[in-house]
């Protein structure tokens, strides 16, 4: 029977040809040649988009629940009509009397503005920034 080996015996004998990270990094070369500065930087902001959404949505949701629990038992009345009227207003970008992806749009357009001023190689940051909301 043969005992198994050494890891510290293994890992001092790895020649670069084993090294399961440099065969993965050699394989990804293609990928990172692609990789821009822009790419980076809209993944990253598209990971915080993600992460702050959560957050936000964490935030309006809890508070929902705690308006809507005391609407409930009467200690306050809430005209919930007037609340989506005047925050449809607010975020109608359009001013078209509806929230469509035209809105979507309009928002996408004003951040991606924002995020890639005086950002030099701002090519490939939209690509980025879904990428860094879908895996973040």
């Amino acid at each position: 029977l043969r005992e198994p080996p050494n890891k510290q015996t293994h890992l001092a004998t790895m020649t670069e040809h084993d090294d399961p990270i440099e065969t993965t990094l050699d394989k990804l070369k293609p990928v990172f040649a692609r990789l821009s500065f822009g790419s980076v930087m809209g993944y990253c902001s598209g990971y915080a988009a993600k992460k702050v959404g959560k957050a936000v949505a964490f935030v309006v949701g809890a508070g929902f629940i705690i308006f809507q629990t005391a609407a409930y038992s009467g200690y306050i009345d809430i005209d919930w009509a007037k609340i989506k009227d005047d925050t449809k207003a607010k975020i109608d970008i359009t001013g078209d009397g509806k929230l469509d992806v035209e809105d979507a749009k309009a928002y996408w357009r004003k951040v991606r503005k924002i995020l890639t001023h005086n950002v030099g190689s701002a090519g490939g940051f939209s690509l980025g920034f879904l990428g860094g909301v879908k895996y973040g």
